[in-house]
C-alpha cells in the first residue's frame, strides 16, 4: 500500500477508480484503505500546493532555527507542540545539527514575522535562541516546481 500513499501524495484528488486501475486493486479496497488511513491519522489532511507568486496575495515566509532546552520526560515534544499551535506556524521539525527545531512561518509582512519571533516564540520558556531566514523566492514546494519555464542548460557556442 506504500504505492497508494505515494500516488495520493502526488495527486490527492485522483479518483478511487483511477487509483484502483493503476494498482490493480478493486475500488472498494482503495476506498477502505484510504478510510482506514484517515481514521488512524496516517492521512492528516489534503491540501493544494499553490504558487503564491502567481496570485495577488502577498505573504512573507521565514524559516526559523530554534535552539531549546529539552525537558525531562518530554524532551523536545512539549515545546515543539506548543510552537506548532500558533496560527503563523506552517511546519515544525526536530533537526540534527546546530539547532533543535526548524520552524516555518507565514506572515503578512516582515514586521508581522519579526513580531511573532520577538513577542511569542523567543519568550517561550526553554527557548534559548532563534535565527530567522526570510524566503526570497520559491522554486519548488512540497515536490512541485513553481515555474513552467524550460531553461537550456547547454553552453552556448559562439562562431
Amino acid at each position: 500500500m506504500n504505492e497508494l500513499l505515494q500516488l495520493l501524495r502526488e495527486n490527492g484528488r485522483e479518483s478511487a477508480e483511477t487509483l484502483a486501475t493503476m494498482l490493480g486493486l478493486s475500488v472498494e479496497e482503495i476506498q477502505n484503505q484510504i478510510q482506514s488511513w484517515e481514521e488512524a491519522g496516517v492521512i492528516r489532511g489534503y491540501q493544494a500546493v499553490i504558487n503564491e507568486e502567481a496570485t495577488e496575495v502577498d505573504y512573507v515566509r521565514a524559516a526559523i532555527e530554534v535552539r531549546i532546552t529539552p525537558e525531562r520526560g518530554d524532551g523536545y515534544d512539549r515545546i515543539a507542540l506548543r510552537i506548532g499551535r500558533f496560527p503563523e506556524v506552517e511546519s515544525v521539525f526536530l533537526m540534527s545539527g546546530g539547532y533543535d527545531l526548524l520552524v516555518f512561518v507565514k506572515g503578512d509582512n516582515l514586521r508581522t514575522v519579526a513580531s511573532f519571533v520577538n513577542q511569542r516564540l523567543a519568550t517561550i520558556e526553554g527557548v534559548l535562541s532563534t535565527a530567522t531566514h526570510f524566503t526570497l523566492k520559491t522554486y519548488k514546494d512540497q515536490g512541485v516546481l513553481m515555474q513552467d519555464e524550460q531553461y537550456d542548460e547547454r553552453l552556448q557556442v559562439s562562431p
